[in-house]
Order: structure tokens, then sequence, then C-alpha cells
């Protein structure tokens, strides 16, 4: 990337799949730089292992735990099998984004993403990606192709004076 040039990582995310792109410019080509999945997103409530309001089945049984028993975690309040997996995978998309950060190849990010989960990853980011976020866009594009989502980044993310941040809503 030479020093003309404005990449910005763009982060296109739902509840069980993201994309991570650098974007050198707005009229230029979107290059993906990884995926990350969730298939647990994917399943039933019924089969995400609740049994209880606040009592969430552990994913992985710790030594001397059967598969499936109840994990007695305190939680604040009531919380779904199905909203702790979410909150779990925007800890590990903004992990991603953190460490592409503290590596120094990534100054600008932009974040699509539909409203719920939009609000899970602004949860989770540190001050830091905050202060790098150019855009932050409210509409779920994850089955979006490259095209659609390069669209729906404003332009002012690709500026080179950068002023944060834009927010655009569907």
């Amino acid at each position: 990337m030479n020093h003309h040039s404005i990449c910005v990582r763009v982060v296109v995310a739902d509840q069980s799949e993201a994309r991570f792109y650098d974007a050198p410019g707005a009229a230029m080509k979107m290059k993906l730089i990884d995926t990350l999945t969730d298939p647990i997103a994917r399943l039933h409530d019924r089969d995400l292992g609740s049994d209880k309001p606040g009592r969430v089945f552990d994913r992985a049984p710790s030594p001397g735990q059967r598969r499936g028993a109840v994990s007695h975690h305190s939680t604040a309040g009531e919380r779904s099998p199905r909203k702790h997996e979410a909150m779990e995978f925007a800890r590990r998309i903004v992990h991603q984004l953190d460490a592409a950060h503290r590596r120094g190849t990534v100054r600008r990010l932009v974040v699509i993403a539909g409203p719920t989960f939009l609000g899970l990853l602004r949860e989770a980011m540190p001050k830091s990606l905050h202060d790098i976020m150019a855009a932050e866009v409210c509409k779920d594009l994850v089955h979006e192709d490259d095209n659609g989502v390069l669209a729906h980044i404003p332009l002012e993310a690709f500026e080179p004076v950068f002023k944060p941040y834009y927010s655009a809503r569907g």
C-alpha cells in the first residue's frame, strides 16, 4: 500500500458469517482478506442447548463434564443461547480486527451489519477501533456480492482527510 492510496478494511457481517476486505478506493475492486463463520448460529434454538433462562450449555464440555451438561455461569439477566452465541461471534470478529490494527495493517475501518448485530459489534469494540471507524452501514449485506457491498460504502470513508465517522442507515 503506497502512501497516496487510502486502504480501508471493510467487514461485512451477520451472526453467522463475516467477510473481511481491503478496499483501496471507492472505484476500485475490494480484495477479500479473510472470512469467519459460526455454524452454531445456524442451529435451531432447541439445538443450541438451553433449558432455562440464564442457563446456557457449554459448546465444548470441560474435562470430566459430559457434552450437553448445564453450565452454571452467572449471567446478568436473561440471555438466550442465540444471543450469547452472537455476542461470542461478534467478539471473535472484533478480536481479528483489533489484531490487524495492532499490526498496523488496519488504519481505517468500515463495518457493515444489520442493526442488532452492528450493536453487538460496537459493544465489543475497544476504543482503538472506534477511533479508526470511517463508516458504519446499518444494513444486512452479508449475502450481497462484492460490488453490492462496495456500492453501500460512503465515499467519505475513502477521503484523504480522515474525519471519523459517517453512519449510513438503510
